[in-house]
């Protein structure tokens, strides 16, 4: 699929992404026919026992500006090197608590493999890449800045 002269695209949303919103982007892609196989990935917060403490809550912050930009790169080199119909990203702002979702990437391909791969490479390259911060909050409402492992 041709991707050059594509815009970038908006991958943050306010508060936690929703099941409904998973459910409804799954389902817009039922009618292409050319689709054969999609993989997801949903990044959920965890309670992480950090230092006797429990995480209750993640507080996402970015640089909006240069994430975007660096998205677009990552995205178009990831539709450049594998056959994707489709790829999409959503990252959550804000507070989201244990339990919610705070990642959805979708890729869909011709064939699975294809789509399983370059979902997982852009769930890397996004752990790496992005100008993203999460503020790990304890139920105690102290906080520590959380590290990628």
């Amino acid at each position: 699929m041709q991707t050059k002269d594509r815009k970038p695209k908006n991958i943050f949303v306010d508060g936690p992404i929703l099941a409904d919103f998973i459910g409804e982007s799954i389902a817009k892609h039922s009618t292409n026919h050319t689709i054969g196989g999609h993989s997801i990935f949903l990044g959920q917060v965890r309670a992480d026992k950090i230092n006797n403490q429990l995480v209750a809550s993640i507080e996402y912050t970015a640089n909006q500006s240069l994430a975007l930009e660096k998205m677009h790169e990552i995205r178009e080199n990831i539709f450049e090197k594998y056959d994707l119909t489709c790829l999409h990203v959503h990252h959550s702002l804000g507070r989201i608590s244990v339990g919610e979702i705070c990642l959805f990437v979708f890729a869909s391909s011709v064939h699975r493999a294809a789509a399983i791969e370059a979902c997982n490479e852009l769930v890397e390259s996004i752990k790496k890449e992005l100008p993203i911060w999460g503020k790990e909050i304890f139920e105690n409402e102290e906080f520590q800045w959380k590290i990628n492992h």
